[in-house]
């Protein structure tokens, strides 16, 4: 069997690490159930419809417009495709190939914990690349240990974490389960990078960091924070960072997501900033 990250004397396991993860998550959570794109256009239309049946028409038309153009603008315009460009070229990839990677860390959130529980198979989601693309760097570095790291995120629902779910994928692909070491008990990532710090302890060697493009301004600068001058290994790009505002109808839902998602990161790297999580509002690559 892989091992796993133990959680020893100040390591959160059922409850707060020594940074207050536990509190902020759970704010997090609640804040962007309310505050994302689809969220704000339902609150606005049932706003409005309230104060239409209360005889206030006027400013319940504001309001149902309000949230018929927050609609139109998140699903038929590029805008997501253009502010999450700036995040996805914010790292870019080595020219070449490092030399000497010791470890791998392949960060959560690419698969669907109830479908992958439930079946017992690693269901990926939009950010499969991520698990792909790592074990595609395992084959290139054949001694490196892999650390997939994602706990449970779901607040209410039961399932396996999304480390086990990864690994599951891994050794169908032949790599050898010594080389897996399961970081199983985070649930964001600040809770990755503090996790996998304790996890590799200050001798480590050099460290691959494989996520989201969108996601490795944020990601990098809570490694760094950490204490993990990782290279970064960015994938799954969702725009072609050549965009300019215009309309697009061919695809509303992709649209949708795209701005969901590039919101969400930008609101994340400012909350993380701001609570001091990460040192620059948005990190920047730096020579390694």
């Amino acid at each position: 069997m892989a091992s796993r990250l133990r959680c020893g004397a100040g390591l959160w396991y059922g409850g707060e690490n020594r940074r207050g993860s536990g509190m902020f998550y759970f704010i997090s959570k609640v804040f962007w159930l309310v505050a994302q794109p689809l969220s704000l256009v339902f609150l606005f239309g049932l706003a409005a419809l309230v104060l239409t049946v209360a005889g206030r028409r006027r400013s319940g038309a504001a309001l149902g417009s309000a949230g018929l153009t927050i609609l139109g603008l998140v699903s038929f315009t590029n805008i997501g495709a253009v502010l999450i460009a700036p995040l996805e070229s914010r790292f870019e990839r080595p020219a070449a190939l490092p030399e000497g990677i010791d470890t791998i860390v392949l960060l959560g959130g690419a698969t669907s914990g109830p479908v992958s529980t439930a079946r017992q198979i690693t269901e990926t989601d939009e950010a499969g690349d991520r698990l792909i693309e790592t074990i595609r760097l395992a084959q290139l570095y054949p001694d490196a240990r892999i650390v997939p790291t994602g706990g449970v995120a779901a607040i209410s629902t039961r399932t396996e974490s999304e480390a086990a779910t990864m690994q599951r994928l891994m050794l169908s692909f032949g790599i050898a389960p010594e080389r897996i070491v399961l970081e199983d008990q985070a649930r964001n990532t600040d809770e990755n990078a503090d996790y996998t710090a304790r996890l590799l302890g200050p001798a480590h060697g050099p460290v691959l960091l494989v996520t989201s493009a969108f996601h490795m301004p944020r990601s990098m600068g809570l490694f760094r924070k950490a204490g993990i001058a990782a290279i970064a290994w960015p994938t799954d790009y969702r725009s072609t960072g050549k965009e300019h505002f215009g309309i697009d109808i061919a695809e509303p839902v992709t649209n949708l997501l795209t701005a969901s998602v590039a919101m969400r990161e930008w609101i994340g790297l400012a909350a993380y900033h701001w609570t001091g999580r990460i040192d620059d509002m948005l990190p920047a690559q730096t020579s390694n």
